[in-house]
């Protein structure tokens, strides 16, 4: 009857190992398992919010919708006279597109596809 204790043990250890590992699973699932665009929240695609920032490109507040759609995908790539005093280029290598972004007025004032280092002044006015 040795042979009983350490059956029960050995089950009881089992069960608590399976029920702790669905237990686990049910509050952090596998990411594989969301659907792809669930991993943005916006729900919208690079070309969307590109285009949505295009459109409301010298709107106050604009450089916040920049800031949160790209965050950490800008790489600052040139410093030119314009807007309020200067403005900064910021390049999105993923998308290949450039934005001239005005701090003093937290606005995008130009979008161009490609790595623009220098807008024409007429476009960062």
């Amino acid at each position: 009857m040795k042979f009983a204790p350490s059956l029960l043990t050995g089950v009881a250890i089992a069960g608590l190992l399976s029920v702790g590992n669905v237990s686990f699973q049910a509050v952090k699932p596998s990411i594989s398992l969301l659907p792809a665009s669930a991993a943005d929240a916006t729900g919208l695609s690079a070309q969307q919010k590109i285009d949505l920032i295009t459109k409301n490109k010298g709107v106050f507040g604009n450089g916040d919708q920049l800031r949160r759609f790209f965050f950490g995908d800008l790489e600052p790539i040139g410093i030119q006279p314009g807007g309020a005093g200067h403005v900064v280029n910021l390049y999105n290598k993923a998308n290949d597109v450039t934005f001239s972004y005005c701090s003093t007025f937290d606005v995008v004032v130009a979008v161009k596809k490609g790595k623009v280092e220098k807008f024409p002044a007429n476009e960062v006015k």
